[in-house]
């Protein structure tokens, strides 16, 4: 269970956030002073923390340099009813995640702390090396004991303690986050801020404002300055994903940024410093775009100089029933069931697919066969249509009504207050996957064919990642 730190002197506040967000995943706590949240901070260490600005005994600001001191990996969102531009830049500037003006809106509530939270659990939860005990679920295990794979592991530990710039390669779903994490929990920066920032998923016109900040008046609706993430985490370490699909413009500060850790923010003149370490992954061939004009070379050869290919599952394919095993344990964890083992020919057929979608496509369909398992057995019926399995679809073919009533009637057993998100969620992992893997894994054309956009696409792929697949 996660917990949410709330300090506000206001009663009536701290019941309704209480209210709104505590549920049986979320431990909701309050304290009326900031040094009662510091006490807190000490001795619970909450997840994520939503801090008042004016508090009895001292000011929210400086609370939140105290809490920085003591974990600069927690979010921590400032609240205030008293805005101002200073009170906003400074607390920014201090490292908080986020800014809300009371009276604040419970839904964008909902989504900063959703935010704070999936920020927290990247810096706050280990990436394992297969060295780590085998029945430690507590963090991301990295499995694989292929040829390839050991080479990562290597590549992990060489690089790991030193501050250069690593370029992660791969297929969508190979994994790269998740090694961009385990370089940063083994290395010198673990106890910094750690950010993950996915440059497709941000519209072209605001990535720039994402990473940099921007003076009040850089463009339209610039109504204050803003604090970028280079700013913010300063410290610590950032993970861009998908960096080639940077705009020239941001391509050209990002290179500044790698050579001498300084910017100024999109329409500014001072120059900023910052101390960040970049770990930067793509599924694109950046060679190919910079032959085509598309990526500046003098960035791609810095972000070069240590470089991890990651390998596709079905390069590997003698790694899937150790990766079975895994993924059956945390769905065995998250449904509640017991599943022990799959068939032999169950194995056979898992092996026997391409895996377009990589390890991200292969613990969907373990969770989908661990959840309509009959027994403490896989058989390959229980396979997800994709890979063999079977099913009628929404379509005629695909998802099984009675498997969506299950669903429900177990969520409303177990008390779970955001249904429709969970069916969303449900119908995106069916849906996404049916359609990627149709074209290979081919994103641009998948998100023609759903009639939504490529940065769309990606925003529920990652969303289904952190609802658990």
């Amino acid at each position: 269970m996660q917990r949410l730190l709330v300090v506000d002197d206001e009663p009536n506040i701290q019941f309704t956030i209480a209210e709104t967000l505590g549920s049986d995943e979320l431990e909701v706590i309050a304290a009326g002073t900031a040094r009662a949240g510091l006490d807190a901070v000490r001795t619970l260490r909450p997840d994520a923390i939503l801090l008042d600005v004016r508090l009895p005994d001292i000011s929210g600001l400086e609370a939140l340099q105290q809490i920085r001191a003591l974990d600069p990996r927690i979010p921590v969102v400032i609240m205030t009813a008293f805005t101002t531009t200073d009170t906003a830049i400074e607390a920014m500037r201090r490292g908080a995640l986020e800014y809300l003006v009371k009276p604040v809106d419970l839904s964008r509530l909902r989504e900063v702390v959703a935010r704070a939270l999936g920020v927290s659990r990247l810096a706050r939860v280990p990436a394992l090396l297969p060295e780590a005990p085998e029945g430690d679920l507590r963090g991301d295990r990295i499995v694989g004991n292929a040829p390839a794979m050991q080479e990562i592991y290597k590549a992990i530990g060489r690089v790991a303690p030193h501050d250069t710039t690593v370029l992660l390669l791969g297929e969508s779903g190979t994994g790269k986050e998740l090694v961009a994490r385990a370089i940063y929990h083994y290395s010198a920066r673990r106890n910094g801020p750690f950010l993950a920032i996915n440059c497709a998923a941000i519209p072209e016109t605001l990535l720039e404002s994402e990473l940099f900040g921007h003076e009040r008046g850089a463009f339209t609706g610039a109504e204050q300055r803003r604090i970028g993430k280079f700013e913010q985490c300063s410290g610590g370490t950032i993970f861009l994903d998908e960096i080639g699909d940077m705009t020239p413009s941001t391509q050209s500060k990002a290179l500044r940024l790698l050579q001498d850790q300084s910017f100024e923010r999109v329409g500014g003149s001072t120059t900023v410093t910052t101390d960040v370490r970049i770990i930067a992954a793509t599924n694109q061939d950046l060679e190919r775009r910079v032959a085509e004009g598309l990526f500046r070379a003098d960035l791609y050869y810095r972000l070069n100089g240590f470089t991890i290919l990651l390998p596709p599952l079905r390069s590997r394919r003698d790694d899937i029933p150790l990766l079975a095993e895994h993924f059956i344990r945390l769905a065995n964890q998250e449904l509640g069931k017991s599943v022990a083992s799959m068939t032999d020919g169950t194995l056979e057929q898992l092996t026997a697919h391409d895996w377009p979608g990589n390890i991200r496509e292969f613990a969907s369909a373990i969770r989908y066969a661990t959840l309509h398992a009959p027994g403490d057995q896989i058989t390959a019926d229980c396979l997800p249509p994709s890979c063999g399995g079977k099913g009628v679809s929404l379509a005629g073919s695909e998802v099984l009504l009675p498997d969506l009533v299950h669903l429900v009637r177990r969520w409303l057993e177990e008390g779970e207050g955001n249904l429709a998100r969970r069916l969303a969620l449900e119908s995106d992992r069916v849906i996404l996957g049916e359609v990627l893997r149709h074209f290979g894994g081919n994103q641009a054309q998948s998100a023609e064919r759903l009639g939504i956009s490529r940065v769309t696409l990606r925003a529920k792929l990652r969303q289904l990642d952190a609802g658990g697949s």
